[in-house]
């Protein structure tokens, strides 16, 4: 274990090679952490972590399908191995299922004609893909005297929200697999803060808003750094902070 890794906190964010997982990886390095970013595409994952060590970041790239056990358990063991613990997850790998197109806008994701393998596939990354990583990590997080696990959500996982006729969504189209699996997400954040409360771990769910990134086409128009900012502050909240919350940079998200 490297001496700096003693006094620095360590963070893993998954899916950080691009968009707002980048960002929180970014910007938890300018705070000081060392900053894991995970990544599917090692090779992405390499050149995201070099650019970021090129701003001044402690920042390393870090092999992690969350879809795929194996590497999971090895990504754990990496950790361990190299620092000895983790102090911040957050979880920010998730795909839309419907390619470039927002999920909101997909006419594949209506629920009366929506491809099952599709929902499967979506399933996988957004909600088992967190399950696996958070445990398989968990040991590690407990060796932390301030422990932040933080879920990536999205309004659109908000029923409150989805099922009000006058509401914001009565515009777009309803979905079937990428909004159900974010509710499924934020039932699992209150799950998993409920287990950790008494243990000091916080897990809160975050919805960063409407990113300019490639899961919309970049038709989002907040920046990347925008949606990075309510991450990072969920991610570095002091003991009183919440847990088992769902919040938006404007504060709590109706469940």
């Amino acid at each position: 274990m490297s001496e700096h890794t003693e006094h620095r906190h360590v963070a893993l964010v998954t899916g950080a090679n691009k968009g707002i997982g980048r960002g929180v990886a970014e910007q938890l390095a300018a705070l000081g952490m060392t900053v894991l970013v995970g990544a599917r595409d090692v090779r992405r994952g390499e050149e995201a972590a070099a650019s970021l060590r090129a701003s001044g970041g402690d920042v390393h790239a870090i092999a992690l399908d969350v879809t795929d056990l194996a590497v999971v358990r090895a990504a754990a063991r990496h950790v361990e191995e190299r620092f000895g613990r983790l102090d911040v997850l957050v979880n920010n790998a998730g795909i839309t299922g419907s390619g470039q197109v927002s999920p909101q806008d997909a006419h594949d994701q209506v629920p009366s004609t929506v491809d099952l393998g599709m929902v499967r596939e979506v399933f996988e990354t957004n909600v088992f893909g967190v399950i696996a990583v958070t445990n398989a990590v968990l040991p590690l997080l407990r060796r932390s005297p301030a422990a932040r696990i933080v879920n990536v959500s999205s309004h659109a996982a908000s029923l409150a929200l989805t099922s009000d006729p006058d509401g914001p969504f009565t515009a777009l189209l309803p979905s079937a697999a990428y909004s159900p699996s974010k509710s499924a997400l934020n039932a699992l954040t209150v799950h998993y803060a409920n287990e950790l409360r008494e243990d000091g771990i916080l897990v809160n769910a975050v919805a960063p808003g409407f990113v300019d990134t490639d899961s919309n086409n970049h038709t989002g128009f907040l920046t990347v750094a925008q949606g990075a900012a309510v991450v990072v502050r969920l991610a570095t909240l002091g003991a009183d902070g919440p847990t088992a919350g769902f919040f938006a940079e404007d504060g709590p998200v109706p469940w």
